[in-house]
């Protein structure tokens, strides 16, 4: 059966590679940016299945307006995509307020916003899949994008409870960790701090620099990581969290073995914290 797909931050990377996958397959969908100049040859090229919405996350009154005019249009929504994001270089002593709250903005609160104007739906109809876009960023911590990493946490973290609260209402959630993949990430939709401190060359700086220079040239296949998504969706077992990358792979398995290697050799003080009553 078709399904309705509304994929936010269609413009580049990964949205607008999962939007066009999507309508190759003949579904329907809200592809939705900021410049809907930007997403105009896929409506052209499907003009059928694709409707244009112009949509800023950060804005609750645009967001309202989107989802109505996509259930205007095809009258209802299955899939939920939250792919717009941005990223932010700098050390945390570094990084400047209101670029951080910015990304916030985009990257957790726009997020959620779009997630509420959706879920009455999905209730309604008893079904749906909510996918959020997180990062390896969003379990594996990295200098000179702490904040960064602190937005695509918490946006775990919102996936983990959201999957709880909505497991009995026919509602799914997969959140996607990708590690490097060939999208504008790391290029302009990420700005860089005005901010050095040089105590931070060897760590944050260092970081940074092998990150931008590897932009364009990441392991990662975006059209991959949109058929993995489509994977996962079709998937009747689909995962709640879903790693894409070798490199995710690798620092996820890292992760774990030092969170087991401090759970165990601090396991007495833990236990003692308890303080049980005799």
């Amino acid at each position: 059966m078709c399904k309705v797909w509304f994929i936010t931050g269609c413009s580049t990377g990964v949205g607008r590679h999962l939007a066009k996958e999507v309508l190759q397959k003949g579904e329907q969908v809200a592809v939705t940016a900021r410049n809907t100049d930007d997403i105009e040859d896929l409506i052209t090229q499907y003009p059928g299945t694709a409707v244009a919405i112009q949509l800023d996350v950060t804005n609750p009154d645009q967001v309202k307006v989107a989802v109505q005019q996509a259930t205007d249009k095809f009258g209802k929504i299955d899939v939920l995509v939250n792919n717009a994001g941005i990223g932010y270089f700098g050390a945390i002593e570094e990084s400047e307020e209101a670029e951080i709250r910015r990304m916030f903005e985009i990257n957790f609160f726009g997020l959620a916003s779009v997630t509420n104007a959706v879920l009455p739906l999905m209730r309604a109809q008893r079904s749906g899949h909510i996918v959020n876009i997180s990062s390896v960023g969003g379990l594996v911590a990295f200098p000179g994008v702490g904040f960064y990493n602190a937005t695509k946490f918490a946006v775990t973290g919102y996936s983990e409870a959201l999957a709880k609260e909505t497991a009995g209402l026919g509602i799914k959630v997969t959140v996607v960790a990708p590690s490097g993949f060939r999208t504008d990430w790391a290029g302009r939709s990420a700005n860089n701090t005005k901010i050095v401190i040089d105590d931070y060359k060897e760590t944050a700086h260092a970081n940074q620099n092998t990150t931008r220079g590897y932009s364009g040239n990441q392991p990662g296949d975006p059209v991959r990581a949109a058929k993995a998504i489509i994977k996962a969706v079709e998937s009747k077992t689909p995962p709640l969290r879903l790693m894409l990358g070798a490199g995710a792979l690798k620092r996820i398995r890292n992760k774990i073995t030092e969170l087991q290697h401090d759970i165990d050799s601090w396991e007495e003080t833990t236990v003692w914290a308890d303080n049980p009553k005799a």
